[in-house]
């Protein structure tokens, strides 16, 4: 049977690059958050982006649902930043009966300022299509963030390793 496995962590950990792993490994379909409101809105959501972001998830779910139905594998690219959010997602599957798998990227405060920089630089030159991470919204992303409590995650992978 076909499953979901959702990459949880901060911003900028990994989760895009562990999940493209998974996506050419597997076959699988990789559903990203930030690629559809990339695409829709660049840098502009502005103050509507936590709705839009709500919205786009809730799409997704729908459509990953659909997928695996089909007999095909995907990889959710977002962030399950809160316990909440990974105890939502999981109730979303298992009422429809769909395997699911919570990858959580581990990575050092160090490792994060420096991936956010580096990224910040592909963004500005312009061979990366992401979105710019200032400290202001380093600092909301960071508080937002919970790490996972033991049984929260199926799998903890080293940031090393994306």
């Amino acid at each position: 049977m076909a499953k979901v496995t959702a990459v949880c962590g901060r911003i900028c950990c990994g989760k895009t690059s562990y999940a493209n792993k998974i996506r050419e490994k597997t076959g699988a379909v990789l559903l990203s958050i930030d690629e559809v409101m990339l695409a829709l809105f660049g840098q502009e959501a502005g103050a509507a982006h936590d709705t839009y972001a709500e919205r786009t998830e809730r799409y997704l779910l729908s459509k990953a649902a659909e997928i695996v139905s089909g007999g095909i594998d995907v990889v959710l690219d977002w962030g399950l930043w809160t316990s909440k959010a990974r105890g939502d997602i999981r109730e979303y599957f298992s009422r429809r009966g769909i395997p699911l798998e919570i990858c959580f990227i581990d990575i050092s405060e160090d490792e994060w300022r420096a991936r956010i920089e580096r990224r910040n630089r592909a963004v500005l030159s312009g061979d990366v299509s992401a979105y710019i991470i200032d400290e202001g919204l380093m600092k909301k992303f960071a508080s937002r963030f919970e790490a996972p409590a033991p049984g929260e995650v199926d799998i903890i992978i080293p940031a090393s390793d994306t």
